[in-house]
């Protein structure tokens, strides 16, 4: 979080929600893991899938579905990437910058898009979908950022 300095906020791995490849199943795969994450938060990725809807399919959803992904990213960030301009939002820039006061009122979360890794090692990706970090890393974020604005006697 920025401000925070070198903080983590974690919280359990969650099980994404998406398409395996052929020959797995769901007890093959592993809860989610890796950097997709990060993506998420320069507008990338999940909060771009209204410019990707071929990528939306992939994982289950529908055109429709992207748009209505990425028009939900937008009520919990701070503002728009112009770099990443999506065609089908009228070339609006991707949501970025995830605000932890509005996921926390909301209670809207990041919708990621991740790979699904196997459960044992060395065997790698078996899928993708999509997956949401859980709720209390936000709260607990949001909790620690008003605690540290207290100390410095700014609110």
């Amino acid at each position: 979080v920025s401000g925070l300095g070198d903080r983590w906020f974690t919280g359990p791995a969650g099980i994404v929600d998406g398409l395996l490849f052929p020959g797995y199943s769901a007890e093959d795969a592993n809860p989610d893991i890796g950097d997709s994450v990060i993506a998420e938060t320069v507008g990338i990725g999940g909060f771009a899938m209204a410019a990707a809807p071929a990528i939306v399919q992939f994982v289950g959803g529908s055109a429709k579905d992207a748009v209505n992904f990425t028009l939900k990213m937008y009520e919990i960030t701070a503002a728009e990437n112009n770099i990443y301009k999506i065609p089908a939002l009228d070339f609006r820039g991707t949501p970025t910058g995830i605000d932890i006061r509005k996921v926390v009122e909301t209670g809207i979360l990041p919708s990621i898009n991740t790979g699904i890794a196997h459960k044992d090692p060395g065997v790698g990706q078996i899928g993708a979908g999509l997956v949401k970090p859980p709720m209390n890393c936000f709260e607990d974020a949001l909790q620690a950022f008003v605690e540290d604005l207290e100390t410095k006697n700014l609110v």
